[in-house]
This record gives C-alpha cells, structure tokens and sequence, in this order.
C-alpha cells in the first residue's frame, strides 16, 4: 500500500508542474482566438498539427474518409453540433459538444452543421459572431476556422444554410442525420420534409457508432489519461473519506482532484451513495452523512479532452467492514475479477453478462438472501447489466449489440453490483446494503488490460489504505503525504 502512495504522489509532482506551472513561449506566429484551444493559442495542450488535443488533423480526415466509406453511395450525413441548453432565462449550463459532430469535425462549439458527402467531401455552415455576442462571450470558430483548423473541404456561413442545404439533398438517394441534435436549421427545410415523410431519413449513429467502437492509438492515450486521473482521484477521496465522512464533500473532493489533474469536466455527476443510498443504483443527491459504521458507493468518472472515464469502490470509511458487509463485498469482488478474466477477443458483454448472473444469483442464495433462483427476484436486486462501452460518452456507441464479439481497442466496464432495498424481505444483517465494483476494461490482441487496476479493491488493501493513510490529504498537504509514506 505505502508504493500505492508513493507512486500517487510522484504521479502529482510531475503531472502538477504540467498543470500548475509557468512556461513562456517564444514563437512568431499571431494566437488567433477561434472559441477553442488551438497550438499556437494553447501550445501547452496542443502540438502542431492537432485539431484537439492527443489527435491530429491526419486521424480526423481520416475518420471523415472512413465515414464516407461506410455511407451508401449518393448519400448525405447530416450532424448538427450540440445546442446550448439553459439553466435560467440568461445563465447556460457548461457547454458540452455532441460525441458524432465532436469525432467527425474536432469543433467544440455549439451552433453549426456540418454535412459529409461522396461529392463534396466535408461542407461546415458555421455561426456568424455578431459585436454583442463577442463582448459578452467572445470569439466563436467562424468560416475561416472550418478551412484552416477543422480542415473543412468547403465552408459557408450559417445564413447560407438555406441556399445551399436544399440543392444538396435534392442531389441526394438517402438522408442520414443526427437525431439527437437535429435543428430546425434543417429539418424544417422543405427539401428534408419531403425524403423525410417519405421514410428515406435515418439515424447516423449506426455508422459513427461502429467507426468510434474501436479506439485508435490516439483515442486509447486519452482514455488511459482519463482511467489514471480519476483513479489518483478517486484514491485521494477515499483517504480524505474517515476524516470528512459527507457524501456532498466526497463529491466534490473528488471533482477538485480531478480537475487539479488536468480534466475538464466530470462525466456525470458523482454517485456517492452512503449506507442505504448506495442501494440506489444511480443516486445524486449527495447530501446526507455517512453513519459510522455505514459503507459508501462512489460511481464517478472524469472527461479529458473529450474521453471518458467511469469506475466504482465501495469501502467503509470507519475503516473496517462488518461481518454481512464483508460477505457480499468478497461476492461482488469474485464476480468481478471472474468477469475480468472472461474479457478478450470474440466474447460479448452478453456473455460476460450472463457468467455475472449465474454467480450473483448463486451466492445470494447461499447467503439466504434469494429463496430462489428466478429472475424476477434477482432483478429486483439488480437490474443492471454488467458494463457497457466507454469512449467519448459515458454509455458508449449504443448503436452497438451488446452480442456483438469484442475487438481489439474496445473498452468496456466490468461492473457487479448488489443492490439491496431497506425492505427487502432477507436477513436484516443484508438490508440497505449497496455494492458495486467497476473497473475500466480494454480489450487486447491476446486478452484485456484493466486500465483501473491502480485502484484499491481487496477487503485487506481498503482497510489498510484507510487506517493507516487516511488523514485527509490531497493537493493541499503533499508534505504530509510524504510523511505519511515513509
């Protein structure tokens, strides 16, 4: 446990110089604003050649020249960037960019659409930043970005939408179209009425979700990034949890953390689920305090530069377990590293799926908890299946069957739980204890590497992490740490 620490800590020596630190850059080229960050005007996140950061202009022309591959032949794709959505009449909530219009174009701006075609390669109707708009929420990405940044083969102002949109489809066979983010801009236009009421529109995502399904090496050097803040950070939240045993401060410690380490946003609000609570699969509230004695569930995750991560450890912040805790702790930790070893090329998360049930079901009937074996007696204490695909979204490429078999570059979650209602008729040792146990999986050429494997899981590694170096540290005290693990 003291090289868990060690390792933790020089992790955040060097990663805090990357976030923290000053550097001054001699360089003669004008950093132009284009509402997002670009190497000459964030050469700290950015290389030369990256549209975002970790992925170059090359891999984005790429995954438009793949694109059209997988479209029919005289057919038209159609994505919308993601709307603004507001929390009041004139305050926003934080911008998040759609996953397809964020993969296929790089642009991380609301506003715009963007249309992929055989005959006229990728075409951006971007917004137009009017003097008021730039005053008070500055430079957006305009035509010139689309050419220049985005790499865009044609780009046209927004207000040109309706002229030039229309001609477009009519030249068209078939439409497809994000659905999620269709606007107006477009869909009121007679031109897609008309294919549209004619069933010849369809749904995007069956081809971006099987082009984002399997990682490249770029993708897969984000994704490991996210796994490894969100495990330093999540470590660190356990260690501070017996001095600040609150679900809302272990909340927010953990964001704190993460956002130290370089990630731009959460990828969902945390669970933090004590006692009780943690029966409650995706509970949010995160306002109660954790009775001593009490187990706590936290399901989190972070975003860097676009990729997801999503793990979860559940542990007593008192620093033992109870007898009926430790019990259905060591099933869940079995299912889980017996799910783990099952994961490799040509498996599903079906069958995955159906290993986890066939062993929750027969240790909850061993510990008198289940009288039977049915299903709809298990499925009251968990309804959720074992992972899902992770990437650019939480619940990754939905599009794809879960029968469908693993490939090399995909990553998916292994997540065993046990949910077990206050009322539930069991012994009440059993009762109001929630459990999950989920770790990041990718799936090799040979096998699977736990990308969250950092992370304490052991009964034995959890009680000694939390006894003998909880004294709830982080950034704040990195010397006490250093003491701490010698």
């Amino acid at each position: 446990m003291q090289s868990v620490v060690r390792k933790l800590t020089k992790t955040f020596s060097n990663r805090h110089l990357q976030v923290l630190g000053f550097r001054s850059y001699c360089n003669d080229r004008i950093a132009v604003d284009i509402g997002q960050p670009t190497p000459s005007s964030h050469p700290h996140l950015l290389k030369d050649g990256e549209i975002t950061p970790g992925i170059s202009s090359e891999e984005y022309i790429l995954r438009r020249k793949k694109m059209l591959e997988l479209l029919p032949e005289k057919s038209l794709a159609i994505i919308a960037a993601a709307p603004v959505k507001m929390m009041t009449d004139v305050v926003p909530y934080t911008f998040r960019q759609d996953a397809d219009y964020s993969y296929i174009t790089g642009c991380q701006q609301p506003g715009g659409v963007a249309i992929l075609g055989h005959d006229i390669g990728l075409c951006m109707f971007m917004p137009e930043a009017k003097p008021y708009d730039v005053i008070w929420q500055g430079q957006v990405a305009g035509v010139d970005a689309a050419l220049n940044t985005f790499k865009a083969d044609k780009a046209y102002p927004m207000r040109k939408l309706h002229e030039i949109l229309p001609d477009m489809i009519r030249g068209s066979s078939k439409l497809y179209h994000n659905v999620q983010t269709a606007t107006s801009a477009y869909t009121e236009l007679e031109a897609f009425k008309k294919p549209a009421y004619c069933n010849n529109v369809n749904d995007l995502s069956v081809y971006t979700h099987q082009l984002r399904w399997i990682k490249s090496p770029s993708e897969l050097k984000l994704m490991k990034e996210s796994a490894s803040i969100a495990c330093q950070a999540l470590l660190l939240t356990m260690m501070h949890s017996k001095a600040y045993p609150f679900e809302g401060m272990l909340a927010a410690k953990f964001e704190y953390e993460c956002k130290m380490r370089g990630a731009q946003r959460m990828g969902f609000n945390p669970v933090v689920g004590g006692g009780p609570n943690g029966s409650v699969i995706h509970y949010s509230r995160n306002d109660q305090k954790i009775k001593d004695g009490d187990l706590v569930l936290m399901d989190v995750g972070c975003e860097v530069h676009g990729y997801s991560s999503d793990l979860t450890r559940t542990w007593p912040p008192c620093g033992s377990f109870s007898s009926a805790q430790e019990e259905l702790y060591e099933l869940i930790l079995e299912t889980n590293k017996h799910c783990v070893e099952l994961c490799k090329p040509g498996a599903s998360i079906r069958q995955i799926h159906n290993h986890s049930v066939e062993m929750l079901q027969k240790g909850l009937k061993d510990f008198g908890i289940l009288r039977d074996t049915g299903s709809s007696s298990y499925h009251k204490l968990n309804p959720t299946s074992i992972g899902h695909y992770l990437g650019m979204d939480i619940h990754d490429c939905s599009m794809i069957s879960f029968d469908s078999p693993l490939k090399p570059g995909v990553v998916i979650t292994i997540e065993p739980g046990v949910y077990i209602p206050s009322s539930f008729n069991c012994p009440e040792r059993y009762r109001g204890i929630g459990i999950r146990i989920e770790d990041e999986i990718l799936i090799t050429e040979t096998g699977y590497e736990v990308l969250t494997a950092s992370i304490p899981k052991e009964v034995k590694q959890i009680e000694s992490l939390l006894n003998n170096f909880s004294h709830g540290i982080g950034l704040d005290s990195q010397n006490n740490l250093r003491a701490t693990s010698n």
